[in-house]
This record gives C-alpha cells, structure tokens and sequence, in this order.
C-alpha cells in the first residue's frame, strides 16, 4: 500500500482490496474512537487494545510508513527513467482488481450498472481535473493530509494524485526525503483525521449497501485506469514550488502515437512484460488469500 501510495494515479486502497484486508481494515480504524478511551479507563491497556484490532493497525500502517521512506526515492526515479514500465505495470495491476474486485459482489442484476457508472464518473472527474497552485502553509497542509488519506482508501483514487491537483505533491515528497518534522507532523494530524472520518462513512455504506458499495468502488478503479494509461502526449506544462518545468495537462495515445508525438521508444514489449507481471501479482495474491482463509 505504501509503494502504491507514492505513485500519483494509484491507490493504496487497490492494494488492500486485492489482499483481501479492505473491509477489515475499515471496520478497524472505524472501531477508533472516545470508546477506546472508555475501554482503557475500565478494562485497561489489553483490552482497548483487542477492541480496536491494535495488532492489525500497527503492523499495516508500520509497513506501509516502511515501504513510503524506503522506496520514496525508487518510485520518484521509475517515475523519470522507466514511466511506460511502471505505469503498465500499474495500469496491469488495477485492470486486474476490477475484476477480482468484482468477485466480490454478491447479486449481480442490471441495476448494478448504476453505481458503476456512478463511480466511473467521479474517478475520470477527477483524473482530468485542472491542477491548482496552493500555497503550502500548516492549515493547507493539514487539509492536504485529510483529503489525500481519504483519496488512499478509496480503491482507484489516488492520495498522491490528490496532492498533485493541489499543488503539493512535491513539497510533501521533499518532506518525507528530507525528514522535515514540523512539515510531516502537521500532515499525519491531517491524516488521522481524514481516515477517522472516512472510515466511519465507508463503515456505514458496507454495513448498508454493501454490492453497492463494492460497485461504486468497482467504478472508481474503472476510472482510475484512465490515469494510469503508459502513453502520454503532453499538452501543456506548469512550474512545481522549485520552479521545475512539469506536465500539466496530457492526454492519452496510443504507442505508435506516442513515438511519432514524443520522439522517445514506446517500449512497447516490455509494457506489455509490466502489465502482465501486475495481473499476475493480483492472481497471486488472491490465490493467497484464498489459500489462508481455507
């Protein structure tokens, strides 16, 4: 989830759906609350800690910090280097979730196609939004952090993406290289607020609605492929906060395209290479997740 995170398009949310642990993960971090308090205070330290799934929330969230600081660095060189490799890779890796993520609906009627477009909409919405300049002060970077947690977990949604439209992508990145404290700590309190907020909604729909909940998420990973397409044609470019000369807006092309347009090699065999290793990733890990819960 971590090393999905960093990449703008992808969502660590898509991670946790394909390892099987997305509702559990939700029904945890929903569980956090004054409650726990109350649970301390009366039944002590074991207790609360059993009420909110503890050992779960700090194995995932150590991992996914882990993998942020490790391979920060890594991602941001893929993304410079190798982008048609990565991005199949990633493109590989979503297109397979749909349809695991599919699997998971219990009653298929010709309604369900509703929610899905529902969710198709709101994703490609929001991969072909315009991109603003905002400026990085505490407050701004504190609701950077509560919107960019609740675009992480929703599957197809990227929390990194969030923080290019806003702006801030680089400037937060720079911070977890650097390990700039005060920049990081105003972001994590964003964060923690965001997830407890969102987890508590999502908690509500799968309790309620649950196919249509999945359908609606199944939509946003629909969406999300668009985002993640290898081949690009650059339209036009902005300044980042370090006066860098970045893509702004960029539509898709096909790989014949994309070398007439860009003069660069498509790499076209070893996308297809990437985007089979990432439906063969999701195989794997469903395949794991079955094997476990048998």
């Amino acid at each position: 989830m971590g090393a999905a995170d960093i990449v703008p398009g992808v969502s660590g949310g898509t991670i946790a759906f394909i390892t099987g642990i997305y509702e559990e993960l939700i029904t945890s971090i929903q569980s956090v609350s004054w409650r726990t308090l109350v649970t301390l205070k009366e039944q002590g330290v074991a207790a609360a800690w059993h009420s909110i799934n503890g050992t779960f929330l700090l194995t995932l969230f150590s991992g996914i910090l882990f993998s942020v600081f490790t391979l920060a660095k890594l991602i941001s060189y893929l993304l410079v280097a190798y982008p048609e490799m990565l991005w199949s890779f990633f493109f590989g890796l979503v297109l397979a979730s749909v349809w695991h993520l599919s699997q998971q609906v219990k009653i298929w009627r010709l309604i369900n196609v509703l929610p899905i477009i529902v969710g198709v909409a709101v994703a490609w919405s929001l991969g072909n939004a315009s991109f603003v300049e905002v400026e990085a002060t505490t407050l701004n970077v504190f609701f950077a952090g509560c919107l960019a947690i609740c675009a992480m977990i929703l599957p197809g949604i990227s929390g990194s993406f969030i923080l290019l439209l806003l702006g801030m992508y680089s400037f937060i990145l720079d911070a977890v290289k650097t390990l700039d404290v005060s920049v990081l700590a105003v972001f994590a309190g964003g964060c923690v607020v965001g997830l407890l907020s969102i987890a508590n909604v999502l908690a509500w729909a799968f309790k309620r609605f649950h196919d249509y909940t999945l359908l609606v998420l199944t939509g946003f990973m629909i969406g999300a492929l668009n985002k993640v397409w290898p081949w690009k044609e650059t339209v036009s470019f902005r300044l980042n906060s370090h006066g860098e000369q970045v893509p702004l807006l960029q539509n898709n092309v096909f790989p014949g395209q994309y070398e007439i347009l860009t003069g660069h090699s498509a790499y076209f065999g070893w996308a297809i290479v990437s985007l089979v290793c990432g439906i063969v990733v999701v195989l794997l890990l469903e395949q794991l997740g079955r094997t476990k819960s048998a």
